[in-house]
């Protein structure tokens, strides 16, 4: 598949918000938090929220007719999600606000549930094996917690200094937690046999079929939106590349960094700069059965 940088953006900042506002409602429940850490952790939860919320309008072809996603919700994950989103955000401004233990249960849920959509969007599809897998929704929960886990840390040396201790050992907990599961999905996707070959797509029973032409010269919308045109020594390159910045470097940042503001700002931008190389790699890794056709040959 062709990986869209406004869904790319999306799905990491929602991701890191919700980790965060999970991470913060967490530490709030234990009514031992300062009011500013909570407030301001929401405040950029929040921001993190719009600021995917305004990528998304860049991947709509007639942004005027946004509201019209939400038409579909009885049967589709994405108008759930376009649903779910700005209920999460109203009530994640709402717990910030008034810091009601009510207000901040009713946000974890829509939180979650937003989790549910994002993911199912992808995992719901039965033609690309790699992505038809709880792991996809296992993946998105965990490595948007575990970004939301790592904010929180420099948050925490700001507001509440006492706690960045703990917070940053659960950021390494959560992060080793997300890298096995993101290890276990390329396990599972490299072991996969294509279900559609070219024998199957043409009824011909033969061990070897080459295809020669595509019958027309120029490109259209199949060869440009379901391939991302790039060569496979840069897909594997980015699968090493995720796999050291969404866990290793900033580990070693949170426990061998020197414990620094500095230390822990930068293992949040090297993780969030993996998580954004790991979702390219998730939308180049899956393979649309038309590709068979239309990127056989040029």
């Amino acid at each position: 598949m062709k990986p869209a940088w406004s869904v790319i953006l999306l799905t990491t900042l929602i991701g890191a918000a919700q980790g965060l506002f999970l991470v913060v409602l967490a530490v709030d429940a234990s009514r031992s938090a300062p009011r500013d850490f909570v407030f301001v952790s929401c405040v950029v939860s929040l921001a993190l929220l719009v600021a995917g919320l305004i990528a998304s309008f860049f991947h709509l072809g007639r942004p005027e007719r946004a509201w019209r996603a939400a038409s579909q919700w009885r049967t589709s994950w994405l108008s759930r999600e376009v649903i779910v989103l700005p209920a999460f955000m109203a009530m994640l401004a709402i717990y910030a606000l008034s810091g009601s233990p009510i207000a901040g249960a009713v946000a974890a849920a829509l939180c979650i549930a937003l989790f549910v959509c994002t993911g199912m969007i992808y995992a719901c599809l039965p033609f690309l094996q790699e992505w038809r897998s709880p792991l996809t929704l296992v993946n998105f929960f965990l490595l948007g917690t575990a970004s939301g886990f790592t904010l929180s840390v420099p948050l925490a040396v700001l507001f509440y200094p006492q706690f960045a201790g703990p917070l940053a050992l659960g950021a390494f907990g959560m992060g080793a937690i997300a890298w096995l599961a993101r290890i276990a999905a390329l396990v599972r996707n490299a072991r996969l046999r294509p279900k559609s070959t070219l024998a199957t797509a043409i009824g011909v029973d033969h061990p070897r079929i080459v295809q020669k032409a595509q019958g027309f010269m120029g490109g259209s919308f199949n060869t440009r939106e379901f391939f991302h045109g790039r060569p496979d020594r840069v897909v594997r390159a980015s699968r090493w590349a995720f796999l050291i910045l969404v866990f290793p470097l900033p580990a070693w940042l949170l426990g061998w960094g020197g414990g620094s503001l500095q230390a822990f700002v930068a293992a949040f931008a090297l993780q969030f700069a993996g998580l954004l190389v790991e979702r390219w790699f998730f939308f180049a890794e899956a393979r649309h059965p038309q590709n068979l056709y239309y990127q056989a040959a040029s």
